[in-house]
């Protein structure tokens, strides 16, 4: 974690520059939550970089927002100020078409994580897309809950009765931080289940007890998700945190042992 950009100065080349790239092993955070190496989830990292530009061919600036997918089973995730650097040195280089920059991106980024990252670019003729969303489900967030908490506890998270239900909460409270810089990382998260009903403010109350908590944007919903697989003992469990942009870009982990493919919605903090 030495060579980390995070928090050091750093410098601001002009001309691609795949080097400035920084992978995090996804192995090492997990050794810290999970037992043993086997997945109990699959899912995808959604990188939104709504700031990314590029010349054409005449040296005309063009603007389209950058979504990277990476899988949850990729070996390395990409440390988000060295991507937001290396994305920026794309910004004074002439490229014929979008595709053969995103393709030099999907080449970089795949090899960086030993995984096939998927690469789309969108622009003011895609607007439609990146329209703001509503949430969906049922807010937590008025919930009787525990906000006195200066580190994650898991004391309050757990089920009501044996009454099986189908639920998608979320809560807007979601905050976490840089394990760097101590920066705060704040956002929206969703939990869809099938099982015993969660006690609601037990719920709550232990995601504000994130507040304090220093860890990368993917090591928080997995530990999330398997805290709730768990003590909740769930038949089934999806948790997605749609993150608030921070240098351009928002970070969205989704975790599920039953869904695939998830929509890359934009809520309205982001």
């Amino acid at each position: 974690m030495n060579d980390n950009p995070l928090g050091k100065d750093t410098r601001y080349p002009n001309s691609y520059s795949p080097d400035l790239l920084f992978a995090i092993s996804r192995k090492e955070n997990r050794a810290e939550y999970m037992v043993d190496g086997d997945l109990i989830f699959q899912g995808v990292d959604i990188w939104n970089a709504w700031e990314f530009s590029w010349l054409d061919d005449s040296g005309r600036p063009h603007i389209g927002k950058l979504t990277i997918l990476f899988s949850a089973n990729s070996e390395n995730i990409v440390e988000s100020k060295s991507l937001k650097l290396y994305l920026n040195t794309f910004s004074n280089n002439q490229f014929q078409s979008p595709s053969i920059a995103t393709d030099l991106i999907k080449h970089d980024l795949s090899q960086l994580t030993n995984s096939d990252v998927k690469v789309l670019i969108s622009s003011t003729k895609d607007n439609e897309k990146n329209q703001i969303n509503s949430n969906e489900g049922h807010s937590i967030d008025q919930e009787n809950a525990n906000f006195t908490h200066s580190k994650v506890t898991t004391e309050a998270l757990k089920t009501e009765n044996d009454i099986h239900t189908e639920e998608l909460l979320y809560s807007e409270i979601l905050r976490t931080n840089c394990p760097v810089t101590n920066q705060p990382d704040t956002g929206t998260i969703i939990i869809k289940y099938k099982g015993k009903k969660i006690y609601r403010g037990g719920l709550l109350s232990y995601i504000n007890s994130y507040r304090g908590h220093n860890d990368f944007h993917e090591a928080c919903v997995e530990k999330i998700f398997m805290d709730i697989k768990k003590l909740c003992q769930t038949n089934q469990l999806t948790v997605y945190a749609r993150y608030n942009r921070r240098g351009g870009i928002d970070i969205n982990p989704f975790r599920s042992d039953f869904e695939n493919n998830p929509e890359n919605i934009r809520l309205w903090r982001q």
